[in-house]
């Protein structure tokens, strides 16, 4: 039996995208960006602080990193705990080292559960974005719409509190959104979310309340998804974002500056068998003098701008 012809059509349908969250358009065909000092590549080091819950409830899905084995599962809450206490100061001393201006994306309930790490991030003068309440408070559309509000709200207010800063960014956790996410973002104040990741560079991204930014935060070359998901080597990790470096290096001489974007885990990459890895590639890449190493804010003003 044929389907109805109605079956297939979508009032949205048109030239480009099928929605109206944003604009079609090629990356090649838009002005050229130039970052400060005539840098080529703006390099983002985005570092995931995190609050896994012992009893998480896993609703509408197990989140990434998230315990896996019945409850209590401490084996993998110590695991994530150690990259708070441990692995992060590692990160620290790599980012003074050679010169890296990290944002920190930090959940909300870490922020009150360790006030002295808080207390670290906003003496180093590292901006801080939001990264949702914890790892196991998803944002779906399983959620009545007042509940995510109440959700959002909370994150954002609580942590701009402890914090004192604006915390104008924001990173859902698991990356995942309801419907209505951004425009519950964008009622609470965010400038720029970074749970897309079509694009390499910034893009406005519409909602019923006004404009957001989407910020192109690369998962491709999250340490948590080449390491964990593909299994591929800490080498290979290495390797793949030198890649990705020299590319966007070279495509940066025709058309205009581009962002490597990185997200790092401490629990993952502060690991005494992985940090030497990491100080490695940043070793690397900072001593390309194409590259500007710059906060998630400093790279959106400098593109905003122009």
């Amino acid at each position: 039996m044929a389907l109805d012809k109605e079956y297939l059509e979508y009032s949205k349908r048109q030239y480009g995208m099928d929605h109206d969250r944003y604009s079609w358009s090629m990356l090649e065909d838009r002005p050229k960006v130039n970052w400060p000092e005539g840098k080529s590549l703006a390099l983002w080091v985005n570092v995931s602080l995190q609050y896994f819950p012992l009893d998480q409830k896993g609703i509408p899905f197990k989140v990434p990193g998230g315990m896996t084995m019945p409850y209590p599962d401490l084996r993998h809450y110590s695991l994530r705990d150690y990259g708070n206490r441990v692995g992060i100061y590692r990160f620290f001393k790599a980012f003074d080292r050679f010169g890296i201006k990290p944002t920190i994306a930090m959940n909300t309930r870490l922020a009150e559960k360790y006030p002295y790490l808080l207390k670290k991030v906003v003496e180093r003068g590292d901006e801080i974005i939001c990264h949702g309440y914890h790892m196991d408070a998803l944002h779906h559309d399983g959620l009545a719409e007042g509940e995510e509000a109440e959700l959002v709200s909370k994150s954002l207010d609580k942590l701009r509190e402890l914090s004192g800063q604006k915390v104008e960014g924001w990173l859902s956790p698991a990356r995942n959104e309801s419907s209505i996410t951004p425009e519950l973002l964008k009622q609470n104040n965010v400038r720029y979310f970074c749970d897309w990741v079509n694009d390499d560079m910034p893009y406005s991204f519409n909602t019923e309340n006004g404009p957001l930014v989407a910020m192109p935060l690369s998962n491709e070359l999250d340490d948590q998804f080449i390491l964990m998901n593909n299994l591929h080597s800490e080498q290979s990790y290495v390797e793949q974002i030198e890649d990705a470096c020299d590319l966007l290096i070279k495509e940066a001489e025709t058309s205009g500056g581009r962002i490597l974007a990185l997200n790092i885990h401490p629990w993952l990459l502060g690991q005494p068998h992985r940090i030497a890895k990491l100080e490695a590639l940043l070793e690397k890449l900072t001593s390309n003098p194409k590259v500007w190493s710059a906060s998630a804010s400093d790279i959106l003003n400098a593109f905003e701008n122009q």
